[in-house]
C-alpha cells in the first residue's frame, strides 16, 4: 500500500490544485497583465499528462482535486479531462472533484462538469456594477457571467462566489454582494488580494483592504456567528444569524492559515509549488516525461513534499509589500 504523502510538519497532503492552462479570456488587474504573453503549447501537459500527474496523487492520498487556470474552461478538450477524472470519484479514491472559474464558459459546460460528478464550483466575482466589472477584469462582461451562474445552478452546481477585496473598488458593495448571495442561495468567500505578479508594490499596498475590517463592518449590521467547520481550504468562515448564510474570510496576511496547509499547486508545465507565497518549486514534468514508469514521478512527488515550508512570508506591515512573488497568480493556477 502506497505510504501518504506527509509533510516536514507532520501534515497530510491530501488537496491537489491543478492549473490546466495560464490562458484566461479575462485580464483581471490583480492576477495578470493585460497584454500577457502566454505559454507555448509545446510546454504545456497535454491533458493525457495532466491525467497520469493528478492518478499518481490520488493514488498517493489526495482526496480532493480542484482545477483551475487561467480559466481552466477556454482549454481545448477539457471535459475529456473531468471525464477521465470521474473515474477516480467512481472507486472512492477521490472524495471531490471541484473547479474555480471566472464564470464566462458555465452556460457551456455546467451540465456537462456535473455529468462528470462535480458538485461545487467556485465563482470569482469582485462586483456586481457592469461598468466596474468590464474595468477590473478589462476583458470581461459580468451578464455572461450571471448567465453562467444560472445555468451552474440550474444543472444542480452549488456555487460559492470568490471575491477579492479591494480597498476603494469594491468596499461600498459589501452589502449589496451579500445580500444578493443570500438571495441566491450561495455562499460567500472574501479573500485578501496577495502580492503576486508584476504590478509595483505601492499598487497591492493601495489595494488592500484586510478582512479583520471588513468582518468589523459586516459585525456592525449583523450577527455573526463563528463556525468550525472547514472545506480543505484555508478559509474561515461565520455564519449571519439574520440571514442564515455561510461567509469566508482567507486572510493570507493578517492571519497566516499555514498551521493546517494540506495543499500543493500543480501548474499546466509539471511544475509543483509546495506553497503560494515561496518560489521553491519542484519539476515533475522530467520524471513524467522520462518514463512509462510511475517510480521515478512518485519519488519526485515524496522528494518535493519533502521540502514543503511551515509557511508563507506575505507581509503588508510596515507599508511595505514583503514576500512578494514574481510570477503572476494565472502561472500557479488561481
Amino acid at each position: 500500500m502506497t505510504a501518504p504523502l506527509i509533510d516536514p510538519f507532520a501534515r497530510a497532503i491530501s488537496y491537489l490544485r491543478v492549473s490546466v492552462t495560464d490562458r484566461c479570456d479575462f485580464r483581471c488587474v490583480y492576477c495578470m497583465s493585460e497584454n500577457m504573453t502566454f505559454l507555448p503549447k509545446k510546454e504545456l501537459l497535454t491533458l493525457e499528462e495532466l491525467d497520469r500527474l493528478c492518478s499518481t496523487f490520488v493514488g498517493m492520498g489526495v482526496e480532493k482535486l480542484r482545477i483551475t487556470g487561467g480559466e481552466p474552461l477556454v482549454r481545448r478538450g477539457i471535459m475529456t479531462f473531468f471525464r477521465a477524472m470521474s473515474r477516480h470519484l467512481e472507486s472512492g479514491a477521490l472524495r471531490e472533484l471541484t473547479v474555480t472559474t471566472n464564470g464566462s464558459q458555465l452556460r457551456r459546460f455546467a451540465a456537462e462538469l456535473a455529468d462528470c460528478g462535480v458538485r461545487r464550483i467556485n465563482v470569482s466575482l469582485d462586483t456586481l456594477v457592469p461598468e466596474k466589472f468590464a474595468a477590473i477584469t478589462r476583458w470581461g462582461r459580468l451578464d455572461q457571467v450571471l448567465d453562467g451562474i444560472r445555468a451552474a445552478q440550474e444543472a444542480g452546481l452549488r456555487v460559492k462566489i470568490n471575491t477579492v477585496a479591494l480597498k476603494g473598488f469594491n468596499e461600498e458593495e459589501l452589502f449589496d454582494l451579500a445580500a444578493w448571495c443570500a438571495r441566491e442561495d450561495m455562499d460567500l468567500t472574501f479573500i485578501e488580494v496577495m502580492p503576486m505578479g508584476d504590478l509595483g508594490n505601492e499598487d497591492r499596498l493601495d489595494q488592500y483592504w484586510p478582512l479583520r475590517d471588513l468582518r468589523a463592518r459586516l459585525a456592525e449590521r449583523f450577527t455573526l456567528l463563528d463556525l468550525a467547520e472547514r472545506t480543505g481550504g484555508p478559509a474561515r468562515y461565520v455564519r449571519i444569524e439574520e440571514t442564515g448564510q455561510k461567509i469566508g474570510f482567507i486572510t493570507p496576511l493578517t492571519h497566516n492559515f499555514c498551521e493546517s496547509c494540506n495543499r500543493v499547486r500543480l501548474t499546466c508545465t509539471g511544475e509543483l509549488y509546495m506553497c503560494l507565497g515561496q518560489e521553491d518549486v519542484a519539476d515533475l514534468r522530467a520524471p513524467l516525461r522520462a518514463s512509462a514508469d510511475d517510480a521515478a514521478l512518485e519519488g519526485a512527488i515524496r522528494a518535493a513534499i519533502a521540502r514543503k515550508p511551515k509557511g508563507h512570508d506575505f507581509d503588508y506591515s510596515r507599508q511595505v509589500v514583503a514576500g512578494k512573488m514574481s510570477r503572476h497568480m494565472s502561472h500557479t493556477g488561481g
